[in-house]
């Protein structure tokens, strides 16, 4: 008969037997996932580095651009009062070459600046200066135009304006349509490869402080080690939305329809063919009603479509009653023939799914937390190719330190 002594003595050795198996499949999970990481990231990761430095860059791209090329966002004359937003929209497409199937247009953001429209042209189709995105400056105060420049050429990269030549690099690689559907695929993996980084950082024995901080005065090797995975793990919200948020813009339809099975997002707004425009004045109009209903904010961009079913948004950030939401901007969506308002989008508006789609831009932008979330956005970029690095540098360090052992292995057993 086992005595009480013996009961007591055996609860903690079975205890510790059961940690250890479970220390041991945890281990041997983790070797499968450190296959899965060294794999994306050795085939992948110098895509993620040029990416990631290019979205750095583009996070300031507007800037950037304005200094590049003053004349074509600084209006000529400064003073008096805007012409309608009617009669700069019409000068625009007066100028623009025909046949483009979607526009964008960014408000002026300082007292004299010009409105930038982008006329984007179907894959195939032959503008005058084969451009694929043309830009064309409209001064406000005259309604004329101020100048135009191609930003995508249709069929030479080189050809490009700088910052559209990095957007085609970023998100397409350079190759066309094929390329924005394998950056998406590869944010996909890079995803999964995030993920499995978080698994191999995860202290298993309980050491936060070990896998939190760089150790001081250490060897090349551990230092490398550290400087990986905290890099990888005080970027990793950030990175995370990058990621996602590129998904979506690579994948739109695969994106939402993923996102349709959690919530249910609202259709597209009909619109009816119109033959014509509609009325003179009419856009200024439908908009001046609208913002009686949802005033606030300064107005950001303005994008429509071509053809029989112009569907016509304006869009304003820093809305003042969204504020309590973090992600304060709205945007308006109008029948611009008939001046309806067709449907409100923002954080008050819609499914979760809908403000789930609204927070994509912003979040990729960094844009929704002000000049912090753009800074961050900025840092996480820089840390791509820094994430790559040091990344194979550690499996170059421990291949070298592999061949060295089984040299060792090969010489003891020659002596033997």
């Amino acid at each position: 008969m086992n005595s009480p002594a013996s009961a007591v003595t055996a609860a903690p050795v079975n205890a510790n037997a059961k940690r250890t198996a479970r220390l041991d499949g945890l281990k041997a999970r983790r070797k499968l996932w450190l296959k899965v990481h060294l794999w994306l990231g050795l085939s992948l990761g110098l895509f993620l580095a040029l990416i990631g430095l290019t979205g750095s860059v583009l996070v300031f791209w507007q800037e950037i651009d304005r200094a590049l090329n003053p004349a074509l966002y600084v209006s000529a004359r400064a003073g008096g009062d805007h012409q309608s937003l009617d009669s700069i929209f019409a000068a625009a497409e007066r100028v623009a070459p025909p046949a483009w199937e979607s526009a964008w247009a960014d408000a002026p953001t300082a007292a004299n600046g010009n409105y930038v429209f982008g006329f984007y042209y179907p894959s195939g189709s032959q503008s005058p200066e084969s451009a694929q995105s043309l830009n064309i400056a409209i001064d406000p105060y005259t309604a004329e135009p101020a100048g135009r420049r191609v930003f995508y050429h249709a069929s030479n990269p080189l050809k490009h304006s700088l910052m559209g030549f990095f957007f085609k690099l970023h998100y397409a690689l350079l190759l066309g349509d094929t390329g924005v559907t394998v950056v998406g695929i590869f944010g996909v993996l890079f995803l999964v490869s995030v993920l499995s980084g978080l698994i191999l950082w995860w202290p298993l024995t309980g050491k936060w402080r070990r896998v939190l901080t760089i150790k001081r005065r250490a060897s090349r090797e551990r230092f490398n080690h550290d400087l990986h995975q905290s890099a990888g793990f005080y970027s990793l919200a950030v990175m995370l939305a990058l990621l996602v948020s590129g998904i979506y813009f690579n994948l739109p339809e695969q994106f939402r329809w993923l996102v349709g099975q959690f919530s249910e997002l609202s259709p597209e707004p009909a619109i009816p063919a119109h033959a014509s425009p509609g009325q003179a004045g009419a856009l200024d109009r439908a908009i001046e009603r609208a913002r009686r209903d949802f005033p606030g904010g300064v107005a950001q961009y303005y994008t429509w479509e071509g053809g029989t079913h112009r569907r016509f948004q304006a869009c304003y950030r820093d809305v003042e009653s969204l504020r309590y939401k973090v992600m304060n901007d709205r945007c308006l969506v109008f029948d611009p023939a008939s001046g309806a308002l067709l449907q409100v989008q923002d954080a008050e508006h819609g499914s979760a799914g809908d403000v789930f789609m609204l927070w994509q831009w912003p979040m990729h932008s960094g844009r929704v937390f002000g000049w912090t979330g753009r800074i961050l956005v900025f840092v996480t970029g820089l840390l791509c190719p820094l994430l790559f690095a040091t990344g194979l540098i550690r499996w170059l360090q421990k291949r070298k330190s592999a061949k060295a052992k089984l040299r060792a292995r090969i010489a003891l057993n020659n002596i033997v």
